[in-house]
């Protein structure tokens, strides 16, 4: 491997616990923004080839791809559903011309039976995996396709309504299964579309289940209700030999184990606001490969310097033996400092080549 170019061998050392040439760095998303200024010229949506241009620059080993629903089944004003959505869904909504109306966090879609058998499934499940196939002459050698997907359990609640999908957690764990069964199976099909694609090396499913302290509902309802598909999600990754990876914000000590059952390889990003990676390391470090954690506050209100110090410390304590891969506490978003994401990538190249050096701080 040559550290300035794309391998994806790299990132599998690190999740086998093994030390490549240089610490991988992994996102599951950088804002088209940053990517923008990043290489100098606008980067939109669209421009695959732009897209593969910045995450081979920047010193990444693969491109992440967004496979299935990562918005309410494209529930925009202007998505291809929307008259549908406003006909039948909001049929009972006189503020339907509000923007706020097209809000999930504002306002929920599915309430009652009526709403969960009347809301466009078959539309919302048409999903666009035509980048996938878009890409496959444009990837230089070595890198890979990382598939996004998961978002099963944020995706519910936010269809139902937070509120109103904990209450039915309770009190009509049927009706909540039957939703999640329906966002569920969707982001499955179009995992299997993609899993088989000789360029795509690992699933990445992004859901939040935590808060900054805790699970965002108990464990047991989560373990009934939501794992159950992932288990599914795993198998399908076991079936095509691809690498699980999971992303979840907020305190996850109490789902670790049930986390590590579903056969994840890695977990991102090990969240700066409220836990300790350094402790993830000890107690877990020899199990699973550890993601991110460098502070998106830092990237936005530090300096160079700063982020430069903390990306040392970070190697220096979690890079020995493998099993780290270096990236922000989160995603790296429109608001993020250029000079600073920088500063990130150049201390991975200067500081994260094996052997690591004794002493980085």
């Amino acid at each position: 491997m040559l550290d300035n170019e794309p391998d994806f061998r790299r990132v599998i050392a690190a999740l086998e616990h093994e030390e490549p040439d240089r610490v991988p760095l992994v996102e599951a998303a950088v804002d088209y923004e940053i990517m923008g200024r990043f290489l100098g010229h606008p980067v939109v949506d669209s421009d695959i080839a732009a897209q593969v241009n910045f995450w081979k620059a920047a010193g990444y080993d693969y491109v992440p791809l967004t496979v299935g629903m990562m918005s309410p089944g494209g529930v925009t004003k202007d998505s291809q559903i929307s008259k549908t959505i406003q006909n039948v869904v909001l049929r009972d909504a006189p503020e339907r011309e509000n923007a706020n109306a097209w809000n999930l966090e504002q306002r929920s879609f599915i309430h009652t039976e009526r709403d969960l058998e009347d809301f466009p499934w078959a539309e919302a499940a048409r999903l666009d995996t035509s980048k996938f196939y878009q890409i496959a002459p444009l990837l230089p050698p070595g890198m890979k396709v990382v598939a996004l997907s998961g978002k099963i359990f944020t995706l519910s609640w936010m269809l139902m309504g937070f509120e109103n999908f904990a209450i039915n957690s309770v009190t009509n764990q049927a009706f909540v299964q039957r939703l999640v069964e329906k966002v569920a199976r969707i982001q499955l099909a179009g995992l299997r579309e993609v899993a088989g694609l000789p360029y795509v090396a690992a699933a990445w499913a992004v859901d939040d289940l935590c808060f900054g302290s805790g699970p965002i509902l108990r464990p047991t309802v989560l373990r009934k209700t939501i794992f159950p598909w992932y288990e599914e999600f795993g198998a399908i990754c076991r079936s095509h030999g691809l690498h699980f990876l999971f992303h979840t914000d907020g305190v996850v000590w109490d789902l670790i184990d049930d986390l590590l059952g579903l056969g994840i390889r890695a977990l991102h990003p090990i969240d700066p606001t409220c836990m300790d990676i350094d402790e993830v390391k000890l107690r877990v470090g020899q199990r699973l490969c550890i993601m991110g954690n460098i502070s998106n506050e830092l990237l936005q209100n530090g300096t160079p310097k700063e982020v430069a110090e903390l990306t040392k410390r970070r190697l220096h304590t979690l890079g020995p033996g493998g099993g780290y891969c270096l990236g922000s506490g989160n995603s790296v978003p429109a608001w993020a400092r250029l000079d600073n994401y920088r500063a990130m990538l150049a201390a991975d190249f200067a500081y994260g080549r094996y052997p690591l050096p004794a002493a980085l701080c």
